[in-house]
């Protein structure tokens, strides 16, 4: 699911939205906030989508063999064990899934050889074949073959790859949320009462994240001047022009949290910030960011501007 790390990089990725586009709408940019974490919802729902659809190409693919010209014994009784799988089974009968399909009108119908490509390649492998000789199987075991086609057959495909990447444009950053979504699920589905099974949530409390994420970047935009005059005088002898855009949002955003989110240790936001830098900026930026924000936090507490409420939070 989405942490507070995720979170902010959402926020970093609207602001850049915000300060690259002509239109300075601040509702419409935060409702585009918004529908940015609903995509990795979205994301998601196709992904089971498409874990059922390989399941369910058993038919398909049984049918096809039975029909050949000069079907073999074993086409004509193929083996389809993985139809009565309890994992899915119990994600096709769950409401939130049902009404998700629909909300996101997920359909594969685009994409006709993804489906039959993947269980091709789950057909071929020896844990499949381990999986159709396997007795007494559970929910728990069922979902063993689940995971492998989620992890080792849809996630290995690049094919699979190319079509969420051109369906989603933040697949390769959502990815790894994605795989956090998927592994809660399967802990979720543990309940041989299909109705006990719950989707995963995007966010561990929704209520508190979207406060903080629309907070985050309303304050961030609202002060931005006072911010940027902040960094500037840290910055005197560098020429704008080498400061990467990403460092500088960065920073605004961690002085947002500095003077805005009282409740928000100043070590915690350093760190998170610090740790986005490595993935979004460049070799240097963690250094350099780190270095200007030690010397404005210097000066922000000797101001008494830095307000921390809470056990643990007051320096």
């Amino acid at each position: 699911m989405l942490n507070r790390r995720h979170l902010r990089v959402k926020v970093l990725q609207s602001l850049y939205a915000y300060h690259q586009s002509d239109v300075r709408d601040l509702k419409q940019h935060e409702k585009n906030l918004l529908q940015s974490i609903d995509k990795v919802y979205e994301m998601y729902i196709w992904m089971l989508s498409l874990i059922s659809e390989v399941v369910g190409y058993a038919q398909n693919d049984a049918n096809d063999r039975a029909n050949k010209h000069l079907p073999t014994a074993d086409d004509l009784n193929a083996d389809l064990k993985i139809l009565t799988n309890r994992f899915v089974l119990s994600l096709n009968q769950n409401q939130e899934f049902l009404a998700a399909l629909k909300k996101y009108k997920v359909s594969w119908t685009f994409e006709p050889e993804l489906t039959k490509t993947l269980f091709t390649i789950l057909k071929s492998s020896p844990d499949y074949t381990e999986y159709l000789q396997k007795t007494g199987d559970t929910i728990q075991t069922d979902k063993d073959i689940i995971k492998f086609i989620f992890k080792k057959v849809i996630l290995k495909s690049s094919l699979a790859d190319q079509v969420f990447e051109d369906k989603f444009i933040f697949w390769p950053v959502d990815r790894d949320v994605l795989q956090a979504l998927i592994a809660k699920t399967f802990k979720n589905f543990s309940h041989d009462d299909y109705t006990q099974n719950k989707l995963a949530e995007v966010t561990g409390n929704w209520v508190e994240d979207r406060e903080f994420i629309v907070n985050l970047f309303e304050n961030t935009i609202r002060y931005d001047e006072q911010y940027q005059q902040m960094i500037s005088e840290k910055t005197q002898n560098w020429e704008p022009e080498r400061i990467a855009m990403m460092d500088t949002l960065l920073m605004k955003m961690a002085l947002a949290e500095f003077l805005k989110f009282n409740s928000i240790p100043v070590k915690v936001t350093i760190n998170e910030y610090l740790e986005i830098s490595k993935e979004f900026s460049t070799p240097k930026s963690n250094s350099f960011i780190n270095g200007i924000l030690d010397k404005i936090l210097i000066e922000l507490k000797a101001q008494n501007k830095i307000v921390k409420i809470g056990r643990g939070l007051i320096e």
